[in-house]
């Protein structure tokens, strides 16, 4: 009798929680972005999220869940469960990831495509690095690249990414909002690469950021 009169508690807070939960929310979208860096790209987002003045209780977003891409889903995976089984799922799981030269990238772009319920599970991926998409904003450019001796792929967009803000660094806060004069034509200049890159079916260099940028700051509709 005890244990029943637990249970039936326990399930009455469960379902309060989840009211009082829903009830924080607006009427758009749920949604999860697992980041690849613990700073980087969460502060851009969060960034935008202040920017844009987007509900916390709808837009999560995190990075702590290491640097490889699989690492990455499996996290995402993770956490939509946890919400699913409270009877609260995210509408969207946004992975964001660089390719650079992680060697598990083709198989995570392969999982991530198979990720069930379908269309939930999308992929914002960077060729090669997140940086890339901050030098869009200042500059359409196609070229690709490659590793060298002592100057990773990484390095180098980085290199040309202080040329137009010489004091850019790992993790800085209010990039957004800083670029946010730049931003439409880094969407346009993002949308002429894909297409370009899908056009010649190669993907260095390339990024999907824009998708989520775009989707975001329009989110409410």
């Amino acid at each position: 009798m005890g244990t029943d009169n637990l249970f039936h508690k326990r399930k009455a807070k469960n379902a309060g929680d989840l009211v009082r939960r829903k009830g924080n929310r607006e009427t758009y979208s749920k949604v999860l972005i697992v980041c690849e860096g613990e700073k980087t790209e969460p502060n851009y987002f969060n960034g935008l999220k202040d920017y844009y003045a987007l509900n916390s209780a709808n837009i999560k977003v995190c990075g702590e869940c290491g640097s490889d891409p699989l690492s990455i889903i499996k996290y995402g995976k993770q956490l939509y469960r946890e919400e699913r089984d409270a009877g609260d799922a995210f509408d969207k799981v946004y992975c964001v990831f660089d390719k650079d030269s992680h060697p598990n990238y083709p198989e995570a772009m392969s999982v991530i495509k198979r990720a069930t319920p379908k269309d939930t599970f999308i992929a914002i991926n960077s060729v090669p690095c997140f940086e890339y998409w901050l030098l869009l904003h200042f500059n359409y450019t196609t070229r690709s690249y490659m590793s060298l001796p002592g100057n990773s792929v990484c390095n180098q967009v980085m290199t040309e990414l202080k040329a137009y803000m010489p004091v850019y660094a790992k993790g800085q806060r209010g990039v957004f909002a800083a670029l946010i004069g730049q931003l439409d034509f880094a969407m346009n200049n993002a949308r002429r690469v894909l297409q370009d890159a899908e056009r010649h079916g190669a993907d260095n260099p390339s990024t999907r950021v824009h998708e989520l940028v775009g989707f975001l700051r329009n989110i409410k509709g």
